[in-house]
């Protein structure tokens, strides 16, 4: 999963003091020392002791802050978890690479060749070639290995680093000698944004071709609904980098609509692999609470984070309207049966059947019998059924049993009326008036609670 990454960290304002790499004392001793070796002609061993020397002080100070010559294979093997530790590691390793030790041998390099500049060029390529290397591998294995959402965050960190260095590196790195240096920053850098936009496009893919199989049984919140929205979460703490990224890769659009366009098109994606799964329930009714509880989760976040203002409220009302067709087509598909079976249709005699003594309303109390005994069989299923179903969301989960509780409850209440008399008057009515409709209220409150199987109603 995302992290947070380095977000409004400190230290990319902070002041730096260059390290004393050499003491003051002794540099305009080495200063004349150079120019002595020079004008005797012994420039290139010059150039060689000063390359040993600086090169191996410079290699020793970044193994001891921690930087390590990993190869490719070394991190395709690595767990994630460690990996993802490592690169936060050499975000802080670069800082500290270019902002203090790089800076700092380019100063002692500066002041001892003083005078000779393209010496002191090449001195400080050579001294510095080979630790640049080391760091930059690290970053290019990084961009070069097996993309997954899960990198995309880490890329735009290192991406962001390398941005933020960028004038340091070019300011330290000057002059020809450097050239090879400067350009294989550049190049991670370019290489760094490359991935991250491939794989800012893999996730929309995978989002939409996500095939996991695991059915939520109880219609709740879909794991991927869940994950989705949160890197989405995630991709607003990175609005100026991925803005920065559609100008460098942009087609002139706004980067503010793109950015906006890539999370509709992401939330899209969503919607459309959740109809698929959807698709798996064999009761329909079920389908649609699963699509409700899902949108609504998308509606909710949406609303409680930035991308509110990207996506629009046009956005957020068609959706809370998608969210309403759900939960009233779920009441249509899971409760008509059960309203019918509470209504007179059907139920005045036309001749047939023996109209008991006295029952002036001309219904037949055996078809009576069975249409109680048949409203107490379809309730009963449909609470059992219906209490292992969740809806998280408190406030909706309320409002559909209130939804459910406005239809059941008028219409069985005016059957009892009209026909309990009717039983009530006959052979153990209880068998056949098993609830009242404060009994059907207080079963109606249990639904939607994901309850197992085998728990005992309240």
């Amino acid at each position: 999963m995302p992290h947070g990454g380095h977000h409004n960290d400190d230290s990319e304002t902070a002041a730096y003091t260059l390290p004393v790499l050499i003491p003051s004392r002794v540099l305009p001793l080495l200063h004349d020392l150079a120019q002595q070796m020079v004008q005797a002609g012994h420039q290139q061993l010059l150039l060689k002791i000063y390359k040993e020397t600086r090169s191996f002080v410079l290699e020793e100070s970044l193994r001891k802050l921690g930087v390590e010559k990993l190869s490719k294979e070394d991190l395709q093997r690595m767990q994630w978890e460690v990996l993802e530790a490592k690169i936060g590691n050499w975000i802080h390793f670069m800082r500290i690479a270019v902002k203090l030790l790089f800076a700092g041998e380019r100063q002692v390099c500066d002041q001892i060749f003083q005078g000779f500049d393209s010496l002191s060029d090449q001195c400080f390529a050579e001294v510095t070639v080979s630790s640049v290397s080391m760091l930059l591998s690290f970053g290019d294995a990084i961009a070069r290995s097996k993309r997954s959402p899960e990198k995309l965050f880490v890329l735009l960190d290192m991406y962001e680093i390398m941005r933020e260095l960028h004038t340091e590196i070019d300011t330290i790195f000057k002059g020809k000698a450097c050239l090879e240096i400067r350009d294989s920053a550049m190049g991670l850098t370019k290489r760094l944004a490359q991935t991250a936009q491939e794989t800012f496009g893999d996730f929309e893919e995978a989002v939409e071709k996500d095939a996991t199989k695991t059915a939520v049984l109880d219609g709740t919140v879909h794991p991927l609904t869940s994950y989705v929205i949160n890197y989405v979460k995630f991709l607003f703490d990175y609005q100026a980098t991925l803005k920065q990224l559609f100008l460098e890769f942009g087609n002139g659009d706004d980067s503010n609509s793109q950015l906006a366009s890539v999370t509709m098109r992401i939330m899209q994606a969503l919607q459309n692999n959740l109809d698929g799964k959807s698709k798996q329930y064999r009761d329909p009714a079920l389908t649609h609470l699963f699509l409700m509880n899902n949108i609504h989760y998308m509606v909710r976040s949406v609303r409680r984070s930035e991308a509110k203002d990207l996506l629009g409220d046009d956005w957020v009302q068609r959706h809370r309207r998608i969210v309403q067709q759900h939960a009233n087509l779920y009441k249509r598909t899971a409760w008509t049966k059960i309203l019918q079976t509470s209504s007179a249709q059907g139920l005045t005699s036309s001749g047939g059947g023996s109209l008991e003594g006295g029952n002036s309303s001309g219904v037949s109390r055996g078809l009576l019998k069975e249409r109680f005994k048949m409203f107490n069989m379809q309730f009963d299923e449909l609470h059992q059924r219906q209490s292992q179903w969740t809806v998280p969301d408190t406030e909706l989960r309320e409002s559909l049993r209130l939804a459910v509780a406005e239809v059941l409850l008028p219409a069985y209440r005016s059957f009892l009326k009209r026909f309990g008399p009717l039983v009530e008057n006959g052979k153990n009515p209880l068998k056949y008036i098993k609830y009242t409709a404060e009994d059907l209220e207080r079963l109606l409150g249990e639904l939607f609670e994901g309850k197992s199987m085998n728990e005992p109603r309240r």
